[in-house]
């Protein structure tokens, strides 16, 4: 096994390079092994100003904001507070959606594992001012139910903001607030920023797209989503040090460094556990817990969450068996190879584990029942049709909607083909993923009700 020291050399002598080979303008890169931390930067924050990235340069964290969500959470559980099994408008009055039934009966567990059945996308702009939140809450009224609470996974943003305004009601501040008072300040971070207000105070990450898949990536027109998604993962931006000090507080059964009890050691096991059972993605975990996202290494449990903005993405993944922990934190280009190279290595050397292959289209295409398989599939940021061409060919055509039509042109189609008789899988990566498709359910004649990467997307009424 290699030490951190060796670790640390490689990182110093390899990420340059990595960087350029897959067009990623700048990240950072922080490992925790053994209870110490090294950490290397290399790159640039923005192509537009050549600032180069350092150490201590805070890139978004994006959707591992999850995780710090599902902490305050749990003190709230551990506070006696909350009961996670009660439905959460008991505690939450104003919490209302589309299927009024479904809302008086999801609770504070569905929502922090990504089984309360409404869809999730939902990326309304309430504002940059405290009541951000609690003013979102409210254009959540008319918001459909996809399925009912509890009977499966489907990835869901807007339910952690939801879970932002159970803190904001509960503790009587504005989530910011909360989150530097009981994360930030007991944890010792000094290089964490609640929002842009903030993150100037640092070196700061600019993410960056490609206008188009065969070009070089760009600074992003913005550098962040809407405040009122904060809690889900719009604004927090840190280094990974400070990203592996949250780490190490669920590696040491709630308590810091200094010995001070943050979470119980009951709820940091609860968020660990599994909930529900993913769809066979291939690019995802096995399960997810509370909060977290949980992996199967060949034996070994890991634990993680990862986290997409407007061209940042960032990575975390914690081994509590070898009290190892790494995090990435990138701002654009092809940033899941950046992960595989990194990661790949360092768990390899310090723990002797194998990252699991990513999914990739069969030699041979499987056959599948086409007429199941074809048609429309919405939610509120894109349209998804799967067709077949007159070759017989299957492609997915995606026009976004929303916010995310504004961030650059619809994108091109993707041919995709049979993986298995449940799914299709993308022919061609996209920033190194060939993505899979599942198709559940049936709408009553025999056709898939749901196409599911991550998200359950409901056919379209025709």
């Amino acid at each position: 096994m290699a030490t951190l020291n060796e670790i640390e050399t490689w990182l110093h002598d390899q990420l340059p390079a990595l960087l350029s080979e897959h067009e990623v303008p700048g990240a950072a890169v922080g490992v925790l092994y053994g209870g110490e931390v090294v950490d290397h930067a290399a790159g640039l924050l923005s192509k537009a100003t050549g600032v180069e990235a350092t150490a201590d340069s805070v890139f978004q964290i994006g959707s591992i904001t999850k995780v710090w969500t599902t902490t305050l959470v749990m003190q709230l559980a551990d506070d006696g507070i909350v009961d996670l099994d009660r439905p959460v408008r008991e505690y939450l009055p104003e919490f209302v959606l589309g299927d009024e039934g479904a809302a008086a009966k999801i609770t504070t567990r569905q929502l922090l594992s990504h089984t309360a059945g409404f869809e999730g996308d939902i990326f309304n702009d309430t504002g940059k001012g405290d009541d951000a939140v609690e003013k979102y809450l409210a254009t959540l009224s008319g918001v459909e139910q996809l399925f009912g609470p509890g009977e499966m996974f489907s990835y869901n943003n807007a339910a952690f903001v939801v879970l932002g305004r159970l803190v904001e009601v509960q503790r009587g501040k504005p989530y910011d607030t909360v989150l530097r008072e009981r994360l930030f300040t007991p944890l010792g971070l000094t290089h964490a920023a609640n929002d842009p207000y903030e993150a100037i105070l640092h070196r700061a990450a600019v993410g960056h797209l490609r206008p188009a898949p065969d070009e070089a990536p760009v600074p992003a027109p913005v550098w962040a989503l809407t405040r009122s998604m904060a809690a889900a993962g719009a604004m927090l931006a840190m280094r990974p040090r400070d990203l592996l000090t949250f780490a190490r507080l669920h590696l040491d059964s709630g308590t810091t460094a200094d010995g001070t009890a943050v979470l119980s050691a009951a709820s940091v096991e609860a968020m660990q556990e599994p909930q529900v059972k993913l769809p066979a993605l291939g690019m995802m975990g096995d399960s997810w817990g509370l909060g977290w996202e949980l992996f199967d290494w060949n034996g070994t449990t890991v634990i993680g969450h990862d986290g997409g903005t407007i061209g940042q993405g960032a990575f975390l993944r914690i081994v509590p068996e070898h009290g190892l922990a790494i995090a990435l934190l990138t701002n654009g280009g092809d940033m899941i190879e950046l992960y595989r190279a990194v990661f790949g290595h360092v768990v390899k050397e310090l723990a002797g584990l194998d990252l699991p292959a990513m999914p990739t289209p069969p030699a041979t295409a499987v056959p599948v029942d086409v007429e199941r398989f074809l048609g429309t599939y919405t939610c509120e940021v894109a349209d998804i049709t799967i067709r077949q061409d007159d070759d017989g060919r299957f492609w997915l055509d995606q026009v976004p909607k929303g916010i995310f039509s504004e961030l650059g042109p619809t994108p091109e189609p993707v041919e995709l083909v049979g993986r298995d008789e449940h799914s299709l899988i993308a022919v061609k990566a996209a920033n190194g993923l060939h993505t899979p498709h599942v198709f559940l359910g049936d709408d009553g004649t025999g056709r898939a009700l749901y196409l599911h990467s991550g998200r359950a997307l409901r056919r379209a009424a025709v």
